[in-house]
Parts: C-alpha cells; structure tokens; sequence
C-alpha cells in the first residue's frame, strides 16, 4: 500500500464542501394522512367478471413549515367499476417533510411538486396494492406517473382560468 501525494497547489475540499452548493432533496418523515378503502359489494364483487374500469385520479400540494422544512402531500385515488357498479374505492392521502438546500426560490416549486412526490409514490404505491390485496382483490399496481406532465398541466389550467 503506498501513499499518494495530491501535489502541490491542489484545492483541499472535504466532502461537505462539494456539497453545499449542489441542490439537495432529503426526507425526513413519511406518513399516511388518510386511507379509505370501499369495497361496497363484497363478497359478490369478489367473483370475478369483466375487467373493472379504473378511474385514477393524482394531486399533490406542499407548503413550508415553520421549520424550514417543507410538507408534501400525495393524494392517489383509483376506483374501479364494472357494468354491474363500483368494484372498489381507494384514496391515499400520504405525505412527507423535507429538506431541500441549494435550491433557488424561482425552482423551488417544480422541485416540491415533480421530485418531492416521485420519491412517495413508490410507497404510496404499495400501500394501495396492500390494501386493495386486502380487500379481497389482485394487487392494484398503479403505472408509473409522470409528475412533470401532471405539473404542467396544472399549471396550463392555472394560466387559461387566470386569463379567462
């Protein structure tokens, strides 16, 4: 084993220092705030049948805390029906604290909302299959979801309804 010199004149930096400047995301907490789960026609429902349609519906919203931290919440909720009526119900309403440095205040809201919410969603995703396994069913395995599509178009409605 040989030591190894950095020569002369390089910049000394311990790892903190290359880190202070560079944005940084960092969870705290995470928590169920709410969880419904119906299954109004169970055990009929149980069954089977034809494939339920599934109606999925996304929201997120943040805000600061007192702290300096930020809370961001996730509400996922899917109801599938078939002809006959409703099969199952889900809303989860989960959220999280974060830390988030290096972060100007012009990008601190597509961070909050796009990158925030894509580090839930992974467990908010496998609360709803738990839940909906529970409940008598296969697995309910939400698609991967596109935050910053669902951002922009939220911020498209904002801009027709401010200019309406």
């Amino acid at each position: 084993m040989t030591d190894t010199d950095a020569g002369a004149g390089a910049p000394t930096e311990t790892p903190g220092d290359a880190q202070a400047d560079q944005p940084g995301i960092r969870i705290l907490a995470q928590f169920i705030r709410d969880l419904s789960f119906e299954n109004p026609r169970a055990p009929e429902s149980l069954r089977g049948g034809d494939q339920p349609q599934i109606e999925l519906g996304v929201e997120m919203n943040a805000r600061s805390r007192e702290d300096g931290f930020f809370e961001v919440d996730l509400k996922l909720s899917a109801k599938a029906v078939r002809a006959d009526g409703p099969v199952f119900v889900v809303e989860l309403l989960y959220g999280g604290v974060f830390q988030i440095a290096g972060v100007a205040a012009e990008d601190m809201e597509p961070v909050l909302l796009i990158e925030c919410p894509r580090y839930l969603f992974p467990f908010a995703r496998k609360i709803i299959a738990d839940v909906s396994s529970d409940g008598g069913y296969p697995p309910f395995m939400l698609d991967p979801i596109d935050f910053a599509g669902v951002y922009a178009a939220r911020k498209a409605q904002e801009q027709q309804v401010g200019h309406a």
